[in-house]
């Protein structure tokens, strides 16, 4: 679940300002103790934080490296296209995400069968839904 939550947050990070803190609280609060990440610049932090140690993430142009890093060898994700492929490849076999619209859809496909998540708005919705019951993440930039 935390793979296609990153990748939500990754795609929502491209319509929102570099230099704005952004929160991703859990469901629809937004309350300071449901928040699962605060993202920073190039950083996703676990919780609220941005604190070094608490870099889970480093996005650098098509790559999105695991903790602080930007080594070759710490490479979790490639963006390519509408694909998001594992580690460092744009194989075939490597796709663990297509994005299509406002859906992620899992692997290669963009089945209705496959939706992971919905995005709409400031908010991520587990599955092919839009109901209030269904919100998995709300987003909020500060």
């Amino acid at each position: 679940m935390f793979r296609t939550l990153f990748i939500s947050i990754v795609l929502v990070l491209a319509s929102l300002s570099a230099n704005a803190t952004t929160y991703v609280y859990k469901g629809y609060s937004t309350s300071f103790s449901d928040i699962a990440y605060t993202i920073k610049g190039d950083y996703i932090y676990s919780g609220y934080s941005t604190s070094f140690s608490d870099i889970a993430y480093t996005i650098k142009g098509d790559y999105i490296y695991s903790g602080y890093s930007t080594s070759f060898s710490d490479i979790a994700y490639t963006i390519k296209g509408n694909y998001i492929y594992r580690g460092y490849s744009t194989s075939f076999s490597d796709i663990a995400y297509t994005i299509k619209g406002n859906y992620i859809y899992s692997g290669y496909s963009t089945s209705f069968s496959d939706i992971a998540y919905t995005i709409k708005g400031n908010y991520i919705y587990s599955g092919y839904s839009t109901s209030f019951s269904d919100i998995a993440y709300t987003i909020k930039d500060n």
